[in-house]
């Protein structure tokens, strides 16, 4: 079995970002947002929703015979890990060949490299 670069799936992924975005969401609601773009399953939604409960990352309440899911993990965190855990994989733990890589390799904007300049100034200060 091929391991993934991150402990979450491209779907579970989709699936807390849109639960971030509507704050609290019910997999019905989930569902309804990632059939705009493609087919998915309720029972789909509903599994991996459980299994990012069971993961950490969702937290659930019931409301009648509706569970409603919220995030467990801020989006920051989670992002913040998973960047950590490609550097280490990818990266062999370095964090410039990461953004080499970036900027030699992306189509970076000059208002997003204004931005990263930015940002090092505010470290550097």
């Amino acid at each position: 079995m091929k391991k993934s670069l991150t402990p979450l799936g491209e779907t579970e992924m989709e699936i807390l970002h849109h639960v971030w975005d509507l704050k609290e969401a019910t997999v019905s609601q989930v569902q309804e947002l990632i059939l705009k773009k493609r087919k998915v399953a309720y029972t789909t939604v509903m599994t991996i929703m459980k299994n990012l409960n069971d993961k950490g990352y969702l937290k659930y309440r019931k409301d009648g015979a509706t569970y409603v899911y919220s995030a467990a993990k801020n989006p920051e965190d989670v992002q913040s890990n998973l960047v950590h855990g490609l550097i280490d994989k990818v990266f062999k733990g370095s964090t410039s060949a990461l953004i080499q890589t970036l900027v030699q390799r992306e189509n970076i904007s000059e208002e997003e490299l204004l931005e990263i300049k930015k940002l090092i100034d505010k470290m550097e200060e």
